[in-house]
Protein backbone atom coordinates (compact mmCIF):
# COMPACT_ATOMS: atom_id res chain seq x y z
CA UNK A 1 0.00 0.00 0.00
CA UNK A 2 1.42 3.37 -1.01
CA UNK A 3 0.74 4.95 2.37
CA UNK A 4 3.16 2.46 3.92
CA UNK A 5 6.04 3.26 1.57
CA UNK A 6 7.25 6.11 3.74
CA UNK A 7 9.45 4.91 6.66
CA UNK A 8 8.03 7.54 8.97
CA UNK A 9 4.51 6.32 8.26
CA UNK A 10 5.54 2.73 8.91
CA UNK A 11 6.63 3.75 12.42
CA UNK A 12 3.32 5.52 12.92
CA UNK A 13 1.40 2.41 11.92
CA UNK A 14 3.27 0.37 14.49
CA UNK A 15 1.63 2.60 17.10
CA UNK A 16 -1.75 1.21 16.05
CA UNK A 17 -1.02 -1.73 18.33
CA UNK A 18 -2.08 0.48 21.25
CA UNK A 19 -5.65 0.04 19.98
CA UNK A 20 -5.48 -3.75 19.97
CA UNK A 21 -8.70 -5.13 21.40
CA UNK A 22 -10.46 -1.74 21.19
CA UNK A 23 -13.69 -1.22 19.27
CA UNK A 24 -14.04 1.33 16.47
CA UNK A 25 -17.45 2.14 14.96
CA UNK A 26 -17.27 3.56 11.45
CA UNK A 27 -20.10 5.28 9.63
CA UNK A 28 -19.57 4.81 5.91
CA UNK A 29 -21.72 5.92 3.04
CA UNK A 30 -23.11 8.69 0.92
CA UNK A 31 -21.12 10.03 -2.01
CA UNK A 32 -17.97 8.28 -0.74
CA UNK A 33 -19.42 4.98 -1.97
CA UNK A 34 -19.29 6.17 -5.58
CA UNK A 35 -15.59 7.15 -5.35
CA UNK A 36 -13.73 4.02 -6.47
CA UNK A 37 -10.33 5.21 -5.23
CA UNK A 38 -11.66 6.14 -1.79
CA UNK A 39 -13.67 2.90 -1.65
CA UNK A 40 -10.60 0.76 -2.34
CA UNK A 41 -8.57 2.71 0.23
CA UNK A 42 -11.39 2.22 2.76
CA UNK A 43 -11.20 -1.56 2.34
CA UNK A 44 -7.41 -1.44 2.75
CA UNK A 45 -7.80 0.64 5.92
CA UNK A 46 -10.26 -1.86 7.40
CA UNK A 47 -7.85 -4.68 6.55
CA UNK A 48 -4.94 -2.96 8.33
CA UNK A 49 -7.08 -2.07 11.33
CA UNK A 50 -8.23 -5.66 11.81
CA UNK A 51 -4.65 -6.91 11.40
CA UNK A 52 -3.70 -4.54 14.24
CA UNK A 53 -6.31 -6.24 16.43
CA UNK A 54 -8.90 -3.46 16.27
CA UNK A 55 -12.52 -4.60 16.46
CA UNK A 56 -14.52 -2.89 13.72
CA UNK A 57 -18.25 -2.28 13.32
CA UNK A 58 -19.38 -0.60 10.10
CA UNK A 59 -22.70 1.23 9.81
CA UNK A 60 -23.43 2.30 6.25
CA UNK A 61 -25.77 4.74 4.62
CA UNK A 62 -26.77 4.98 0.98
CA UNK A 63 -28.71 8.21 0.55
CA UNK A 64 -27.69 9.01 -3.06
CA UNK A 65 -28.69 5.53 -4.26
CA UNK A 66 -32.01 5.74 -2.40
CA UNK A 67 -32.66 9.12 -4.05
CA UNK A 68 -31.87 7.62 -7.45
CA UNK A 69 -34.41 4.81 -7.03
CA UNK A 70 -37.08 7.05 -5.50
CA UNK A 71 -36.79 9.28 -8.57
CA UNK A 72 -36.85 6.28 -10.92
CA UNK A 73 -40.05 5.08 -9.29
CA UNK A 74 -41.68 8.47 -9.84
CA UNK A 75 -41.47 9.55 -6.22
CA UNK A 76 -40.22 12.77 -4.69
CA UNK A 77 -37.05 13.18 -2.65
CA UNK A 78 -37.93 15.50 0.19
CA UNK A 79 -35.86 16.34 3.26
CA UNK A 80 -36.63 18.27 6.43
CA UNK A 81 -33.71 19.29 8.64
CA UNK A 82 -31.48 16.80 6.85
CA UNK A 83 -33.83 13.84 7.31
CA UNK A 84 -35.61 12.07 4.46
CA UNK A 85 -39.41 12.23 4.50
CA UNK A 86 -40.29 8.53 4.18
CA UNK A 87 -43.69 7.35 3.00
CA UNK A 88 -44.64 3.66 3.07
CA UNK A 89 -43.65 3.29 -0.60
CA UNK A 90 -40.38 5.11 -0.02
CA UNK A 91 -39.66 2.87 2.98
CA UNK A 92 -39.86 -0.17 0.72
CA UNK A 93 -37.25 1.41 -1.55
CA UNK A 94 -35.08 2.39 1.44
CA UNK A 95 -35.06 -1.17 2.74
CA UNK A 96 -34.38 -2.75 -0.65
CA UNK A 97 -31.49 -0.35 -1.35
CA UNK A 98 -29.88 -0.41 2.11
CA UNK A 99 -30.42 -3.99 3.26
CA UNK A 100 -30.64 -5.73 -0.10
CA UNK A 101 -28.15 -3.83 -2.23
CA UNK A 102 -25.63 -1.67 -0.40
CA UNK A 103 -25.26 -3.95 2.62
CA UNK A 104 -24.55 -7.08 0.63
CA UNK A 105 -22.22 -5.36 -1.84
CA UNK A 106 -20.14 -3.84 0.96
CA UNK A 107 -19.92 -7.05 2.98
CA UNK A 108 -19.00 -8.92 -0.21
CA UNK A 109 -16.21 -6.47 -1.09
CA UNK A 110 -14.72 -6.87 2.38
CA UNK A 111 -15.12 -10.65 2.30
CA UNK A 112 -13.33 -10.89 -1.04
CA UNK A 113 -10.30 -9.35 0.71
CA UNK A 114 -10.33 -12.24 3.17
CA UNK A 115 -12.08 -10.31 5.93
CA UNK A 116 -14.84 -11.94 7.98
CA UNK A 117 -17.58 -9.44 7.15
CA UNK A 118 -21.21 -10.21 7.98
CA UNK A 119 -23.91 -8.00 6.49
CA UNK A 120 -26.93 -7.60 8.76
CA UNK A 121 -30.00 -5.39 8.91
CA UNK A 122 -31.12 -3.58 12.01
CA UNK A 123 -34.19 -5.81 11.80
CA UNK A 124 -32.14 -9.00 12.27
CA UNK A 125 -32.45 -10.28 15.85
CA UNK A 126 -34.02 -6.89 16.68
CA UNK A 127 -30.56 -5.39 16.40
CA UNK A 128 -31.90 -1.82 16.09
CA UNK A 129 -35.20 -1.40 17.89
CA UNK A 130 -36.86 1.81 16.76
CA UNK A 131 -39.68 4.18 17.54
CA UNK A 132 -41.28 6.74 15.27
CA UNK A 133 -39.43 10.05 15.03
CA UNK A 134 -41.04 13.46 14.67
CA UNK A 135 -39.49 16.78 13.70
CA UNK A 136 -40.25 19.91 15.70
CA UNK A 137 -40.08 23.33 14.04
CA UNK A 138 -41.22 26.46 15.91
CA UNK A 139 -43.08 24.19 18.37
CA UNK A 140 -44.86 22.53 15.44
CA UNK A 141 -44.80 18.71 15.37
CA UNK A 142 -44.08 17.41 11.87
CA UNK A 143 -44.77 13.82 10.81
CA UNK A 144 -42.06 12.65 8.39
CA UNK A 145 -43.41 9.15 7.88
CA UNK A 146 -41.54 5.93 8.53
CA UNK A 147 -38.49 7.64 9.99
CA UNK A 148 -37.33 6.19 13.28
CA UNK A 149 -35.05 6.92 16.14
CA UNK A 150 -33.12 4.29 18.04
CA UNK A 151 -34.96 2.98 21.09
CA UNK A 152 -32.56 0.13 21.91
CA UNK A 153 -29.60 -1.80 20.49
CA UNK A 154 -29.33 -5.57 20.86
CA UNK A 155 -25.73 -5.40 22.05
CA UNK A 156 -25.43 -9.17 22.43
CA UNK A 157 -25.57 -9.67 18.65
CA UNK A 158 -22.68 -7.28 18.01
CA UNK A 159 -20.56 -8.54 20.91
CA UNK A 160 -21.00 -12.14 19.77
CA UNK A 161 -19.85 -11.29 16.25
CA UNK A 162 -16.90 -9.21 17.46
CA UNK A 163 -15.83 -11.90 19.93
CA UNK A 164 -15.69 -14.36 17.03
CA UNK A 165 -13.61 -11.94 14.93
CA UNK A 166 -16.36 -10.94 12.52
CA UNK A 167 -16.91 -7.43 11.17
CA UNK A 168 -20.60 -6.52 11.50
CA UNK A 169 -21.75 -4.45 8.50
CA UNK A 170 -25.00 -2.86 9.62
CA UNK A 171 -27.85 -1.55 7.48
CA UNK A 172 -29.64 1.18 9.51
CA UNK A 173 -33.17 -0.10 9.02
CA UNK A 174 -34.83 -0.39 12.41
CA UNK A 175 -37.80 -2.43 13.56
CA UNK A 176 -40.72 -1.08 15.56
CA UNK A 177 -42.59 -2.91 18.31
CA UNK A 178 -45.34 -3.74 15.78
CA UNK A 179 -42.86 -5.06 13.20
CA UNK A 180 -42.83 -1.98 10.95
CA UNK A 181 -39.58 -1.02 9.26
CA UNK A 182 -38.15 2.40 10.04
CA UNK A 183 -35.63 4.47 8.12
CA UNK A 184 -32.95 5.50 10.61
CA UNK A 185 -30.33 8.06 9.74
CA UNK A 186 -27.05 6.12 9.57
CA UNK A 187 -25.24 8.75 11.65
CA UNK A 188 -27.71 8.29 14.52
CA UNK A 189 -27.51 4.50 14.24
CA UNK A 190 -23.71 4.63 14.37
CA UNK A 191 -23.85 6.96 17.37
CA UNK A 192 -26.18 4.65 19.28
CA UNK A 193 -24.06 1.59 18.50
CA UNK A 194 -20.80 3.33 19.46
CA UNK A 195 -22.40 4.40 22.74
CA UNK A 196 -23.64 0.99 23.87
CA UNK A 197 -20.33 -0.62 22.88
CA UNK A 198 -18.39 2.14 24.69
CA UNK A 199 -16.33 2.39 21.51
CA UNK A 200 -12.82 3.78 21.61
CA UNK A 201 -13.63 5.79 18.49
CA UNK A 202 -16.66 6.71 16.43
CA UNK A 203 -15.42 7.76 12.99
CA UNK A 204 -18.04 9.43 10.81
CA UNK A 205 -16.90 9.57 7.20
CA UNK A 206 -18.13 12.65 5.36
CA UNK A 207 -17.60 14.28 1.98
CA UNK A 208 -15.97 17.39 3.45
CA UNK A 209 -12.81 17.99 5.50
CA UNK A 210 -14.73 18.54 8.73
CA UNK A 211 -16.65 21.39 10.37
CA UNK A 212 -16.22 24.93 9.05
CA UNK A 213 -17.43 28.14 10.66
CA UNK A 214 -17.81 29.39 7.08
CA UNK A 215 -18.19 26.64 4.47
CA UNK A 216 -17.01 29.05 1.73
CA UNK A 217 -13.70 29.74 3.52
CA UNK A 218 -11.26 26.77 3.76
CA UNK A 219 -9.27 28.56 6.47
CA UNK A 220 -12.20 28.26 8.92
CA UNK A 221 -11.88 24.47 9.23
CA UNK A 222 -12.02 23.50 12.92
CA UNK A 223 -9.70 20.82 14.31
CA UNK A 224 -12.13 20.50 17.23
CA UNK A 225 -15.53 21.74 18.29
CA UNK A 226 -17.17 21.60 21.71
CA UNK A 227 -20.58 20.12 22.39
CA UNK A 228 -21.84 23.61 23.32
CA UNK A 229 -20.50 25.08 20.08
CA UNK A 230 -22.31 22.51 17.95
CA UNK A 231 -25.63 23.63 19.42
CA UNK A 232 -24.70 27.31 19.05
CA UNK A 233 -23.64 26.93 15.41
CA UNK A 234 -26.80 25.01 14.52
CA UNK A 235 -29.03 27.65 16.19
CA UNK A 236 -27.19 30.43 14.33
CA UNK A 237 -27.55 28.64 10.97
CA UNK A 238 -23.78 28.28 10.57
CA UNK A 239 -24.33 24.52 10.37
CA UNK A 240 -27.27 23.37 8.26
CA UNK A 241 -28.69 20.60 6.07
CA UNK A 242 -27.16 17.16 6.38
CA UNK A 243 -24.47 18.39 8.77
CA UNK A 244 -27.11 18.94 11.48
CA UNK A 245 -27.84 15.24 12.09
CA UNK A 246 -24.12 14.46 11.80
CA UNK A 247 -23.20 16.80 14.64
CA UNK A 248 -26.26 15.96 16.71
CA UNK A 249 -25.29 12.30 16.50
CA UNK A 250 -21.71 13.14 17.53
CA UNK A 251 -23.02 14.78 20.69
CA UNK A 252 -25.37 11.84 21.30
CA UNK A 253 -22.48 9.38 20.93
CA UNK A 254 -20.46 11.23 23.57
CA UNK A 255 -23.48 11.37 25.88
CA UNK A 256 -24.07 7.62 25.45
CA UNK A 257 -20.49 6.56 26.20
CA UNK A 258 -18.32 6.72 23.06
CA UNK A 259 -14.82 7.79 24.13
CA UNK A 260 -13.72 9.73 21.03
CA UNK A 261 -15.79 11.09 18.14
CA UNK A 262 -14.36 12.36 14.86
CA UNK A 263 -15.64 13.65 11.53
CA UNK A 264 -13.31 12.30 8.84
CA UNK A 265 -13.03 13.26 5.16
CA UNK A 266 -13.85 9.99 3.44
CA UNK A 267 -12.88 11.36 0.02
CA UNK A 268 -9.23 11.41 1.02
CA UNK A 269 -7.35 8.24 0.31
CA UNK A 270 -6.76 6.36 3.59
CA UNK A 271 -8.73 8.97 5.52
CA UNK A 272 -9.41 6.50 8.33
CA UNK A 273 -5.76 5.68 8.93
CA UNK A 274 -4.75 9.33 8.66
CA UNK A 275 -7.20 10.08 11.46
CA UNK A 276 -5.72 7.37 13.67
CA UNK A 277 -2.15 8.49 12.97
CA UNK A 278 -2.46 12.26 12.65
CA UNK A 279 -5.83 13.03 14.27
CA UNK A 280 -7.10 14.55 11.02
CA UNK A 281 -10.67 15.83 10.65
CA UNK A 282 -12.74 17.54 13.33
CA UNK A 283 -12.91 16.17 16.89
CA UNK A 284 -16.03 16.64 18.99
CA UNK A 285 -14.92 17.55 22.52
CA UNK A 286 -16.42 18.61 25.84
CA UNK A 287 -15.70 22.01 27.30
CA UNK A 288 -13.03 20.37 29.44
CA UNK A 289 -11.34 18.52 26.61
CA UNK A 290 -11.54 15.35 24.57
CA UNK A 291 -13.64 12.58 26.07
Amino acid sequence: MDILNNESNKKDFLQMSKYEGKTFVIKYGGSIMSNDVAKEAFVEDIELMTKAGIKVVIVHGGGPLISKWVKKSGGENKFIKGLRVTSKDTMEIVEMVLSGNVNKRLSSILSLRGLNAIGISGRDSNLIQAKKKYIFDDDKKIDIGFVGEVANINTKVLLTLLKNKYIPVVSPVGVGCNGDSYNINADYAAAAISGVLKAEKLLIMTDIDGVYTDITDPTTLLSSITVAQTKEFINKGMIYGGMIPKLECCVAAIDKGAKNVHLVDGRKKHGLLLNIIKDSGTKIITAKGVI
